[in-house]
């Protein structure tokens, strides 16, 4: 399977322009208020901010999760709109806090349950195809889980289960993949499995978008960081001047905290 292959035009992977979002009363402000980035092909971006800064709703915004009010997504050269939101998301894998696995079901299964969506009623009902089959095998196996394949997805670790949410997303052949905060959770050895699996599909030409919350995950294993601040981009760069950055924006923080005080 090729991962991340280029597409027909030399669109970004992803483009915001002046993304914003509904007004929210409570913050007084839009969520996203104001987002200009660019990402391209291959990159390994780290999304970072402080609590609030909508990390989260800018990730679901490039899927059409959360509409946008005002400015332009586009994926892939196509923009995110209503109409078109299918197509986007066929370029886009997401991997959600959690996995979002079926506990019931073989770690085969639910790598399978990624290529429902290409499947119509009848061959939903007369099952997966030996392809999709051997496909969804042959992810689990590089995810280093082919001991797990015929396991509940129960009986599985944290790390484990984020493994074979990576690999239901990638059977899908996205061109991005974009992940939710997917460490949240996870012991040490379960974070490294986790972050050297995304790596690794970044290396062989996946683009990767991943929130987080840990600076020295961000340094290590990402080429890029963009750190949000109240709904708008304030810093994007290298990822080793992280803990300077952050202190700056910790102290920002708490002087806009004392001046609404």
């Amino acid at each position: 399977m090729e991962l991340g292959s280029e597409t027909e035009n030399n669109s970004p992977a992803i483009a915001c322009q002046n993304v914003r979002t509904a007004y929210q009363p409570t913050l007084k402000r839009p969520i996203l208020n104001g987002i200009d980035l660019q990402i391209n092909h291959g990159e390994f971006v780290a999304l970072l901010g402080l609590n609030g800064a909508g990390k989260s709703t800018l990730l679901r915004s490039l899927v059409g999760l959360v509409p946008v009010s005002q400015g332009e997504i586009q994926i892939c050269g196509t923009s995110v709109k209503p109409k078109q939101v299918d197509e986007v998301r066929k370029n886009v894998g997401f991997l959600f806090q959690g996995g979002g696995l079926v506990d019931q079901l073989s770690c085969l299964d639910n790598v399978l349950c990624g290529c429902l969506g290409d499947l119509n009623t009848w061959q939903s009902l007369w099952g997966f195809p030996q392809r999709d089959r051997r496909v969804a095998m042959q992810l689990l196996q590089k995810m280093g889980l082919q001991e797990q394949i015929y396991q509940k997805a129960r009986q599985l670790s944290g790390g484990q289960r984020q493994r074979v949410a990576i690999a239901r997303t990638l059977i899908q052949s996205p061109h991005i993949l974009l992940a939710d905060e997917p460490t949240t959770g996870l012991d040490i050895s379960g974070v490294e499995q986790v972050m050297s699996s995304l790596q690794e599909m970044n290396r062989k030409g996946l683009t990767v978008v991943v929130v987080l919350h840990d600076l020295a995950l961000a340094a290590k294993y990402a080429q890029r960081a963009i750190v949000l601040q109240e709904g708008q981009v304030w810093y994007d760069g290298d990822c080793q001047n992280m803990d300077r950055e952050f202190a700056k924006l910790q102290n920002l923080s708490l002087v806009q905290s004392a001046s609404a005080a």
